[in-house]
């Protein structure tokens, strides 16, 4: 058996933070040193570290000027995508694109974190 567990590193842990938990409803799960958080959601495992901990020259270290997350997109599977949805909009967070059924018979918006991540919700 294999899972998945997603380290992003933001410049901000605790802005980070406080989007996962209160825009997409995760929960902390653990706090480590020096900022760093894993959080969950159902199966979903994420965890939040500071991008300054990082040499410059690390594979994951975004040059200057270039957003962080560049090239992924993280997609996260949802019972109820019309909830988290009206979830999402109550919170005032902006939507990168709104809920709608794609041709691939899903429906999912998306929308882009606090440090440039890009995030699909699907169902």
């Amino acid at each position: 058996m294999m899972h998945l567990r997603l380290e992003l590193f933001v410049d901000d842990v605790p802005r980070s933070l406080a989007f996962y938990v209160d825009v997409l409803g995760f929960a902390v799960a653990a706090e480590g040193e020096g900022d760093y958080v894993q959080l969950h959601r159902g199966a979903a495992v994420l965890s939040l570290n500071r991008r300054e901990g990082l040499p410059d020259d690390h594979p994951v270290q975004a040059a200057p000027g270039i957003p962080l997350g560049k090239g992924i997109e993280i997609v996260l599977q949802v019972d109820d995508i019309v909830r988290l949805h009206e979830s999402v909009r109550a919170s005032g967070w902006p939507l990168a694109a709104p809920l709608m059924r794609r041709p691939w018979d899903c429906a999912d918006f998306r929308l882009v974190d606090p440090d440039g991540y890009y995030l699909r919700l699907t169902d």
